[in-house]
């Protein structure tokens, strides 16, 4: 049985969703905190189990008779993020999982400039050390983060943020789908995969010319320093340590940690990934 964590959230829903196209739904369960969330999953025939990463008693119920495990990296950073990610890979070796795959990113390096890339690292070496095999699925930076970053600028039409690099802006739909052809493909990876990307790598200047498009008027691009945009987030509210962990989005992309462009999820997909246009099309359409 493929085991997914995190199916009613935003990547692991859309995982189980195209999984159920390439696998009977009797071969797939999923671990949510909530199992009212997955109740459409539970009609489809998919076996639905509660479970937290914080208990160990519940996670060797939800991965009972796991074949494969997809770990969907928690919404935290920092020292709890990896000490809730180990507790899973735990758990799944406990089941007796004959693989473990993990939502990584594709700057997941120790000296990253960006928690959640250490974070991805510090568990992809748990993954390594837990003697069972694993695929670790190199992502490309959400597209998602981008259209977010640009709620502000539909209104004002300016786009103030600090000095960043290029990304691979990847959308969540694309990367279920590749997921799920890995889920389906038992061993087509070993360990981490290649980074899975967009076709293009783009910065908010060139950004700024595709929402303008989008929006049918002119967006422009302002720069601001760190210590401004940090001052500007803490007065909206936003706590310290996140605006801290947002400074380090861009201190990563201006060092190029997410500026690689690969074919890898092309391949998988079969087609061109979905544009950053689509996506901030998607997102204003959406309101």
């Amino acid at each position: 049985m493929i085991i997914v964590t995190g199916a009613t959230g935003r990547l692991g829903r859309q995982i189980v969703e195209r999984l159920l196209t390439r696998v009977p739904a009797e071969r797939v369960g999923v671990s949510v905190r909530d199992a009212r969330g997955a109740r459409a999953f539970a009609e489809r025939g998919v076996r639905v189990r509660e479970a937290d990463f914080t208990d160990s008693g519940a996670l060797a119920h939800a991965f009972e008779g796991a074949t494969q495990a997809l770990l969907v990296s928690v919404d935290k950073m920092g020292e709890e993020c990896v000490k809730l990610h180990r507790a899973a890979i735990d758990a799944a070796v406990a089941a007796g999982a004959r693989r473990i795959l993990y939502t990584s990113q594709m700057g997941a390096a120790p000296a990253s400039h960006f928690q959640a890339c250490r974070d991805h690292a510090a568990t992809e070496e748990a993954l390594r050390a837990s003697g069972v095999p694993y695929t670790s699925l190199r992502n490309g930076f959400y597209a998602a983060s981008a259209a977010q970053f640009l709620d502000p600028a539909w209104e004002c039409g300016r786009i103030v943020l600090p000095a960043d690099g290029p990304v691979s802006w990847t959308a969540h739909a694309d990367l279920a789908e590749a997921a799920a052809a890995v889920l389906a493909d038992e061993g087509c990876f070993d360990g981490p995969t290649p980074p899975l990307t967009g076709s293009q790598a783009l910065g908010f200047d060139d950004i700024a010319g595709i929402a303008s498009e989008v929006a049918g008027r002119p967006l422009t691009r302002t720069t601001v320093s760190d210590d401004a945009f940090r001052a500007q987030l803490l007065a909206r509210g936003v706590p310290a340590a996140s605006a801290r962990d947002l400074l380090g989005i861009f201190a990563a992309a201006r060092a190029g940690e997410f500026a690689t462009v690969d074919p890898t999820l092309a391949a998988l997909l079969g087609r061109e990934p979905v544009t950053l246009e689509t996506v901030l099309r998607e997102r204003l359409s959406e309101g």
